[in-house]
């Protein structure tokens, strides 16, 4: 039976979605909810919903959260390595999710100068605690625009204290050595800042590195630079150094050193037998430490919408978004691109997201890759419950996974 505070939840969007009919022909308006919601797991419910829009039908599904019951968490969903991609639905059966929605937006379909995609996440990654990647640059992403006061930063993730928030993580790290000290400005990441030193672990898999020195800050489609170091690290001490970065699976116990410009001027410093330390950490701009996060950019602040949202734009959307007090987690996957489902603005997702009780919100990628897999109860595997737009459901970087443990 639902408690009473999720009824009164239930009762607010019913309220705020049926005021949207007075709002601009931008604003989606909903005329049904949908069927009641159904617990698929102790702590964790799932809603298909339809809406009337001025632009046409809309289909969406909600997960909602409740990250009060101590058997519930959120995770990283993500493949055995950061460059790689595979199915949300792939993912949240290999890592015993009960549900899943696609995470963030990731290097693909790009070829530069040779150099293939990576496929890996624009933004920072924590699963289980353990920091797998930091952000790109700003210029370096891909996805729609940025609005303003917003970064690739910028994260969706849960805390030590049990509790969800939208947050940011910076990245803070030094090389040692008796011959120098280093800011660390990249880690696991497709693209380094200019003039910078990224270190690459086990955690990115075999996929070259030479992507990293490509582009700018401010121009994802720059040349390469030329001006370049590689420096391989084992058990703390220099075991191999060259010019250009390199490819193919890294040790346990080995780090790899990328730099370009005068990041690749200090590495040259570096000479095989030297020893050196390398550390880095992703560092929350609130507290406490964030012990899940996927990148993702604000939609919704305290309860209102960013200025300047596309309100134009329609597309299958992804939304995670949270409750002023942190224990109530909504997950929305929106269909689009079809006869039945127009798909929505960014806008319109964060009046949406705002309506059923999120205070914050992000947008996760959407497209083709808005995917949402649950796990019905008594089933063994989660399956796809929307239309994903490509017609069959897209590999993607990472996601945001729903575990339950009875407890």
């Amino acid at each position: 039976m639902p408690s009473a505070g999720l009824v009164r939840r239930r009762a607010l969007g019913a309220v705020l979605l049926s005021s949207a009919l007075l709002l601009p022909a931008t604003s989606a308006a909903a005329d049904e909810l949908g069927t009641a919601d159904e617990q698929i797991a102790p702590g964790v419910t799932y809603r298909p919903f339809s809406m009337s829009t001025v632009h046409g039908p809309v289909a969406g599904h909600l997960v909602t959260v409740d990250l009060r019951n101590p058997g519930v968490e959120l995770d990283l969903l993500h493949p055995a390595s950061v460059a790689a991609r595979d199915e949300i639905a792939d993912m949240a059966n290999a890592q015993r999710a009960v549900a899943g929605v696609n995470g963030d937006f990731f290097h693909v379909s790009e070829t530069h100068e040779g150099v293939a995609a990576t496929g890996s996440s624009v933004g920072p990654e924590i699963a289980d605690g353990e920091d797998l990647k930091a952000a790109v640059p700003n210029g370096q992403r891909f996805g729609p625009g940025l609005p303003a006061g917003t970064s690739t930063e910028d994260v969706f993730g849960v805390g030590a204290d049990h509790s969800a928030r939208v947050s940011s993580l910076n990245l803070t790290g030094v090389v040692r050595s008796p011959k120098l000290t280093a800011e660390v400005a990249g880690l696991n990441q497709y693209a380094l800042p200019v003039n910078g030193i990224g270190m690459y672990t086990s955690d990115w898999g075999a996929v070259s590195r030479a992507r990293s020195v490509c582009g700018t800050d401010t121009d994802r489609e720059a040349p390469c630079s030329t001006d370049t170091e590689e420096v391989v690290v084992r058990d703390g001490v220099v075991s191999a150094e060259q010019d250009q970065p390199g490819s193919g699976a890294i040790a346990e116990n080995t780090v790899v050193l990328v730099g370009r410009e005068n990041g690749a001027a200090e590495l040259e410093k570096l000479n095989p037998g030297d020893r050196v330390q390398v550390e880095s950490h992703l560092v929350a701009a609130d507290a406490p430490p964030l012990e899940f996060a996927v990148g993702g950019f604000p939609i919704l602040r305290a309860g209102s919408p960013l200025p300047g949202l596309d309100a134009a734009t329609l597309a299958p959307r992804t939304s995670a978004g949270v409750s002023a007090d942190g224990k109530t987690v909504y997950l929305l996957a929106v269909d689009g691109r079809s006869a039945a489902s127009t798909g929505m603005s960014v806008q319109e997702m964060a009046d949406l997201m705002g309506s059923f009780g999120a205070a914050d919100a992000v947008n996760l990628d959407g497209g083709g890759s808005t995917t949402m897999a649950v796990r019905d109860p008594g089933q063994e595997l989660a399956t796809v419950k929307n239309v994903p737009s490509d017609g069959l459901p897209r590999a993607v970087a990472n996601g945001i996974g729903v575990f339950s443990t009875p407890r």
